[in-house]
């Protein structure tokens, strides 16, 4: 018998795919955004008594990112406000405002902190003094104060006068041109925002015209403030809705068909 050759078999190796390790980005720590400074801290309110000591024990913050108040006080050994990282006894520091302010330099971080960040009086019984914020809120004020001069300096004396009996009434009646103008500065610099809110209020002028026509006997406005009738024959004219001011209400009467038919009607007797 002859023998059968076996076929030479040739194997071929099959690379093996090698896995890469992932490369693992180090997260790279935010550095405390917290700026070393000395802060100063005061009290709210009109009254600054000569000492108050503000709450520094007792004290509790909601943690969001750990879903939980932590209870936070104020030491003179501890690093940290928070009780729970607290190591050691921790020696209990008062926090007094003297004559409603508070110095803290710029070593006590731990005070900072608390007084900034975490302490519910806050906001409320005492504010973080910032001399950018006070600078832009002053300049804020005056930019206010120069544009109510401008504009009470370029108004008709009608609109002058109009703006003032809002604020003081039949009084300005026996004032002068000059004396109006003169009032109406003062007002614009004391309180700059009410004589630009009342200054470009339409209505003002109306509310002026219907008191004019009031003091000149022309209108009526009935002893329980809820009716316009005509002076002479006690006619209606209007009445006045619920919980308005009579003549606000009368200066928006002014405004309707009915109502400009009226004015037109005094317009001519008072002059």
């Amino acid at each position: 018998m002859k023998k059968v050759k076996e076929k030479e078999v040739s194997f071929k190796e099959t690379p093996v795919a090698v896995k890469e390790k992932p490369t693992v980005k180090k997260q790279e720590t935010k550095r405390d955004s917290w700026e070393v400074k000395d802060r100063t801290y005061t009290l709210t309110g009109p009254y600054q008594p000569l000492t108050y000591m503000l709450k520094s024990k007792n004290i509790f913050w909601f943690d969001e990112k750990l879903g939980y108040e932590r209870e936070l006080k104020y030491t003179r050994n501890q690093r940290t406000p928070f009780v729970d990282e607290m190591k050691g006894d921790a020696r209990l520091e008062h926090i007094t405002f003297d004559d409603g302010v508070l110095v803290v330099p710029k070593e006590k971080v731990n005070l900072q902190k608390l007084l900034s960040i975490y302490h519910p009086s806050l906001n409320k019984t005492y504010v973080e003094f910032n001399p950018v914020k006070e600078a832009v809120d002053e300049v804020a004020v005056i930019e206010l104060e120069i544009e109510a001069l401008n504009l009470a300096k370029d108004l008709d004396i009608d609109h002058v006068e109009a703006i003032l009996r809002v604020e003081h009434g039949s009084s300005i009646n026996d004032l002068t041109s000059k004396e109006l103008k003169r009032d109406a500065l003062l007002m614009a610099k004391n309180n700059p925002q009410l004589f630009l809110d009342l200054a470009k209020d339409d209505n003002v002028e109306l509310r002026n015209f219907g008191i004019k026509a009031v003091e000149a006997g022309l209108l009526n406005l009935s002893s329980d403030n809820r009716s316009f009738t005509w002076g002479k024959n006690k006619r209606k004219v209007m009445t006045v809705p619920f919980d308005e001011h009579p003549y606000s209400a009368l200066a928006v009467f002014f405004k309707t068909d009915e109502g400009l038919e009226i004015y037109k009607n005094i317009e001519k007797r008072l002059k």
